[in-house]
């Protein structure tokens, strides 16, 4: 038992650094990168132009209908098949953007949707153009109604961060597979790992609470 004990004790900061340096990064990074594309595919599927919005619609298909595990492989194991090779980060980070693009456009095209008309038409009353209404007006208000469901997202993507050690990116779920290798204790060494990941969701729902309340002055009333 002591033993077990120590095992924990000495786990827990490598862990918690291949979070901190591996996880965290990466889901940062993924997730900047793919809510720009999100926005992008969201207003692209709000264009009145057929084939625009088609090909908004059958990326999001594609991205929905299709396992991330999978969308992870095609990219690291199946480009360099066509000359494409990519190091693990990269290829860990694309298929994450692409995947959260996927997910966060449908966010962003609802919580747009949601902001009521009279804002559009109160930004054409002072002479805004549709770009700027939609930046200064209808995006501030929309980014509070998106905020829960973006943040799942994210913390979703912080958990699906432990697929790239499958493609071999250090990250934390990787550190504890090569501790609980090192250490053949692999129910205590993964259950410290969950816990480890739980603190992580917990953090960022903290962060999330405080968001909200920050962009609640952006609420129509």
């Amino acid at each position: 038992m002591n033993e077990n004990l120590q095992l924990f004790l000495d786990s827990f900061w490598p862990i918690v650094l291949g979070g901190l340096t591996g996880t965290i990064p990466l889901a940062l990074a993924s997730f900047a990168i793919g809510l720009v594309l999100a926005l992008a595919v969201a207003l692209m599927r709000l264009s009145k132009n057929r084939v625009v919005s088609g090909i908004a619609r059958f990326y999001i298909s594609v991205i929905r209908g299709t396992p991330l595990l999978v969308q992870l492989f095609v990219i690291f194991y199946g480009m360099p098949t066509v000359g494409i090779v990519l190091d693990p980060w990269p290829s860990a980070i694309i298929a994450f953007s692409l995947n959260v693009g996927g997910y966060a456009a449908e966010v962003i095209r609802a919580a747009i949707l949601s902001v009521p008309k009279g804002q559009w038409e109160a930004g054409y009353t002072i002479g805004m153009s549709n770009g700027t209404a939609l930046r200064r007006i209808i995006l501030p208000q929309a980014a509070r109604v998106s905020v829960p469901p973006l943040s799942n997202t994210f913390i979703s993507l912080v958990k699906d961060t432990s697929l790239a050690s499958l493609i071999l990116v250090t990250e934390l779920f990787r550190v504890s597979q090569e501790i609980a290798a090192f250490s053949g204790q692999f129910m205590l060494i993964y259950l410290e790992a969950a816990l480890i990941y739980w603190l992580f969701c917990l953090v960022l729902s903290g962060g999330q609470s405080r968001l909200e309340k920050r962009l609640d002055r952006y609420v129509a009333t």
